[in-house]
């Protein structure tokens, strides 16, 4: 937007030595932005699946006395749960078990 505004300035408005002055500076402004971009979006992957539900907070739906059912970010899951935990209690989730099962643990109230 910078360079666009100083192309106009320097077709329009600048004399002659400073309308390349111009835009030189806007380009160079514009190249510094995208390049703090770039690096800014790149600072973290994107968690997707599975792998994003650990430490997220749920509730169990089917007792988990061992294995039962809980929901976590609208979705239910298969979880697992070595206290023991009844409907409606709150849980989080540690870890991705095998088969996609959630290993949770249950917040005390």
């Amino acid at each position: 937007m910078l360079l666009l505004l100083a192309i106009l300035a320097a077709v329009f408005l600048l004399p002659s030595p400073w309308n390349y002055v111009a835009v030189i500076v806007a380009a160079a402004v514009e190249l510094a932005e995208v390049k703090v971009f770039l690096w800014y979006s790149r600072r973290r992957g994107a968690t997707t699946g599975a792998e994003a539900l650990v430490g997220e907070e749920g509730r169990v739906v089917a007792a988990c006395r061992p294995v039962g059912q809980i929901r976590v970010v609208g979705e239910l899951w298969r979880a697992r749960c070595e206290d023991g935990a009844g409907p409606g209690d709150r849980v989080v989730v540690d870890e991705l078990g095998p088969d996609l099962t959630l290993l949770v643990h249950r917040v005390s109230p």
